[in-house]
């Protein structure tokens, strides 16, 4: 039901498209670019539905406490426990170790704001975890949704980020002027 509703509001209401597919893997690291507005976690979760599989996230703690508690797990949340003496990195791996299934999305700019360079903890995640990344670009200029093959990273981690940069290379986000570059 929510997956022919997420079809309609996507391709109907919103009339974006797909270039590429999700591919069929049980674990990887989903990066999303460019994050520039609020509206990019709505689209997110449309997408999601609309892909019909099951794609994660994480929060802090306090996060998934009542009132709040069941919408972030009910939209992929899972809390991490940021006083433990723990990095996120390592946390997620964790994670990576105890999951059947998790695709682990985040927006690697850290902000919503202007950035030149992305934060590199999905890339150290990724690798420690021994899963690959699939790149995912909302491009609210062309009104599509990108989606890569899966990359394994190597170890030439400048080599890779040149291929990241290259997947996002023109796309706009919902406000064009801060989109990475």
């Amino acid at each position: 039901m929510l997956h022919a509703l997420a079809k309609f509001i996507f391709f109907k209401i919103l009339k974006w498209q797909f270039n590429g597919e999700f591919p069929e893997i049980r674990k990887c690291v989903v990066i999303v670019i460019p994050h520039t507005h609020w509206l990019d976690f709505p689209l997110g979760l449309i997408v999601r539905k609309v892909v019909n599989k099951e794609i994660h996230y994480i929060g802090k703690k306090s996060l998934f406490r009542t009132p709040y508690g069941w919408f972030f797990r009910w939209t992929g949340g899972t809390p991490v426990d940021r006083s433990k003496n723990q990095n996120i990195v390592d946390a997620v791996v964790e994670i990576f170790q105890k999951r059947e299934v998790f695709r682990f999305a985040l927006a690697p700019e850290g902000t919503r704001q202007k950035v030149k360079e992305l934060r590199t903890g999905f890339y150290y995640i990724a690798k420690k975890a021994n899963v690959p990344i699939v790149m995912v670009a909302f491009d609210f200029g062309k009104k599509r949704v990108k989606i890569s093959e899966p990359l394994w990273t190597t170890d030439n981690m400048h080599l890779d980020f040149r291929k990241v940069r290259q997947f996002f290379k023109d796309v706009k986000g919902r406000i064009p002027e801060l989109s990475y570059e």
